[in-house]
């Protein structure tokens, strides 16, 4: 699977079976080759113009991720920091 292909995935938290948003960067350890997470835009929280007061975005940690599938990334979002959704 390419990078590429990572961003059009739906993240979905196994807890309560919420879509968190969509990928908008990964956190990458280039010495090592890997990734460290993936950070996903935190949803609008009604505030602002037009509704666009966001708090933020959030860092899944890449242990957190359970399995990525063809069209969806299933996460822990159990213990997150910053989860707030």
């Amino acid at each position: 699977m390419r990078v590429s292909e990572l961003r059009i995935l739906e993240i979905i938290n196994i807890e309560d079976g919420r879509r968190l948003g969509p990928i908008i960067d990964l956190d990458l350890d280039l010495e090592k080759g890997m990734i460290k997470g993936i950070i996903v835009l935190a949803p609008s929280r009604g505030k602002g113009f037009f509704g666009g007061g966001r708090n933020g975005d959030v860092f899944i940690p890449w242990d957190k991720v359970i399995k990525v599938g063809v069209d969806v990334i299933l996460i822990d979002g159990r213990d997150l920091i910053n989860y707030d959704f």
